[in-house]
C-alpha cells in the first residue's frame, strides 16, 4: 500500500521528520498522530516507519498518509519544541513547521 500523502493545494508526496535536538518530551506528536509519531524510552519522540518501527537515525522521514495529515500538521502546529517538521518529498521544502516558508 502507498501511504504517501497528497495534499489538496499542490498534489505533492509530503513527509514529515522530527529534529530530537528540539524536542521537549510532551508527547503531544503522539497524541495527534500515534500512527505516526511515538515517544521511545529516551523520552523524545520519533517518526514511525511504516512497519511501526521508530525511526531513529538522525533526520529521518516518514510518508505522511493522507487520512492523517491534518493531524501531522496540528502536531507541527501545537509542538512546544518546534521540532516537527513536514516537507515536500520532491523538493524538500518544508510546508509546514518552524522552517516552513
Amino acid at each position: 500500500m502507498n501511504v504517501q500523502q497528497r495534499t489538496g493545494d499542490g498534489g505533492e508526496a509530503l513527509e514529515v521528520w522530527i529534529d530530537q535536538d528540539l524536542c521537549t518530551g510532551d508527547g503531544i506528536c503522539a497524541q495527534y498522530a500515534p500512527e505516526v509519531f511515538e515517544l521511545d524510552i529516551d523520552g523524545l519522540a520519533y517518526v514511525k516507519g511504516e512497519d511501526d518501527e521508530l525511526l531513529q537515525a538522525s533526520g529521518a522521514a516518514t510518508p505522511v498518509p493522507l487520512p492523517l495529515l491534518t493531524d501531522v500538521v496540528d502536531s507541527a502546529k501545537e509542538c512546544p519544541g518546534e521540532c516537527i517538521h513536514v516537507r515536500r518529498v520532491s523538493d524538500k521544502v518544508e510546508v509546514f513547521g518552524p522552517d516552513a516558508e
